[in-house]
């Protein structure tokens, strides 16, 4: 539609007026020059049933900034950048080279094992300790968090936006989510007596015991936003979103890496030449792995799996490639505009890590590579998801050839539409290097 209306247009939702955002200039314009006007969220009823207004994502003004600069603060205070942190990440990267290990290069569906360790490093993060992957509530939690990401994006919320009060009886898959929330609550409230019941006035462990220190500091201040509820949909917001985006990403990467089996081999020749056989990927080793770097950054371009980003509203008043936008007034950054913006990459629409190579074999960064979205609402755990995929990615591929099984000789590397673009279920080997 950019090209018949330009790079900022108007879609009516109804009586509702919906601004789209297009390309880099505009979507960096919108996001970054006025991140501060454009960082409320618009009115989402689905979303606002299922978190009760509470947490990050779904909230606004004084909560969302108190909730939104203590994930900030408590993630960086709990290692993000460290190396206490990346010892986590790196103890999930060898189980899941364990699991995989033991199908002895047999044909797998290797999305419940990433789902599974990606899983096991936000609830470091937030609950303090992993799961046994045959622990079965947390095989209910991982459940619980597929069937949100499933059916929250689909006509079913749609619907619900529109007409609240009809859809609590209409039977449908939006019910599910719901239950999703209650059981992931339910949890979380058992999670929250333990570390009530365990503390030792030690330094906090996680995001649960930073919260419950949170709470007891500022209890007498009128406009706290610290409570039990506000920290259940916190810890919900990161558990949910800080195990989806990874998890499909990585999920891409592997798919990418027997569409494209010449890139696998570059990036393990790579990884010998540079790394000792025992040595541990560290992600501040991106720096001496440039195409290593490239590829995990084209696979998050070219995977594109938030495809048009969250929507945001205006605050107040703003100007925007000199189109006024009222207060109130629902904005969407097409992030797939920007990701395949024809000015700013050379082949938008093919897999190329050169995208992210100089001349000499130097990794650069692109200006429109806006995975995360940007300003002021930008992904709350883009930082640990880089992390995140960078040792998971380095790990699997220094120890396996990832493989097409015996007989298949095309990739689907078409997506499904969910709440982020996923790719079809799919087989690869893991043959051990």
């Amino acid at each position: 539609m950019a090209k018949s209306y330009g790079d900022i247009y108007t879609l009516w939702l109804g009586h509702t007026p919906l601004v789209v955002l297009s390309g880099c200039k505009s979507v960096r314009n919108g996001l970054i020059s006025h991140s501060e006007e454009l960082s409320g969220r618009p009115v989402d009823s689905f979303l606002q049933a299922l978190t009760n207004e509470r947490g990050i994502v779904s909230t606004n003004g004084h909560t969302w900034k108190q909730q939104r600069r203590f994930g900030m603060m408590t993630l960086r205070n709990l290692g993000l950048g460290k190396r206490g942190l990346e010892s986590r990440i790196q103890e999930e990267a060898q189980c899941l080279v364990k699991s995989l290990a033991a199908k002895n290069g047999e044909p797998v569906n290797p999305s419940d094992l990433i789902v599974h360790a990606v899983a096991n490093v936000i609830s470091a993060v937030v609950f303090g300790h992993r799961f046994s992957i045959e622990d079965p509530t947390f095989q209910e939690m991982v459940r619980c968090n597929n069937c949100l990401v499933t059916n929250m994006g689909t006509a079913w919320g749609r619907m619900y936006d529109a007409f609240p009060w009809l859809m609590q009886y209409v039977p449908g898959p939006h019910h599910s989510c719901f239950a999703a929330m209650d059981y992931l609550a339910s949890f979380i409230k058992k999670e929250v007596k333990l570390h009530e019941l365990n503390d030792s006035n030690e330094e906090p462990q996680d995001i649960i015991d930073y919260y419950l220190a949170q709470i007891a500091k500022t209890k007498h201040e009128p406009d706290s936003t610290f409570d039990e509820a506000n920290m259940i949909n916190v810890v919900t917001d990161l558990f949910v979103a800080g195990t989806e985006t990874t998890a499909i990403t990585l999920q891409w990467a592997l798919l990418y890496m027997v569409a494209f089996p010449e890139i696998q081999k570059k990036v393990q020749e790579e990884l010998d030449s540079v790394l000792d056989g025992s040595q541990l990927a560290y992600y501040e080793d991106k720096k001496i792995l440039p195409f290593t770097n490239a590829v995990i950054h084209e696979v998050q371009r070219y995977g594109n799996i938030a495809s048009v980003g969250i929507p945001r509203s205006c605050i107040r008043k703003a100007t925007v490639n000199g189109y006024q936008l009222e207060k109130n007034t629902m904005v969407l950054p097409n992030l797939d505009s920007v990701l395949h913006d024809q000015h700013q990459w050379e082949t938008p629409y093919k897999f190329n890590p050169n995208h992210f190579l100089d001349k000499n074999g130097n990794f650069r960064m692109n200006e429109a590579f806006l995975p995360f979205s940007a300003g002021h609402r930008v992904c709350l755990g883009e930082q640990l998801a880089r992390f995140e995929l960078f040792i998971f990615f380095t790990t699997l591929l220094r120890r396996f050839n990832i493989e097409l099984p015996k007989g298949v000789t095309e990739v689907n590397t078409k997506y499904v539409f969910k709440m982020t673009l996923q790719p079809h279920p799919y087989e690869i080997c893991a043959i051990p290097r």
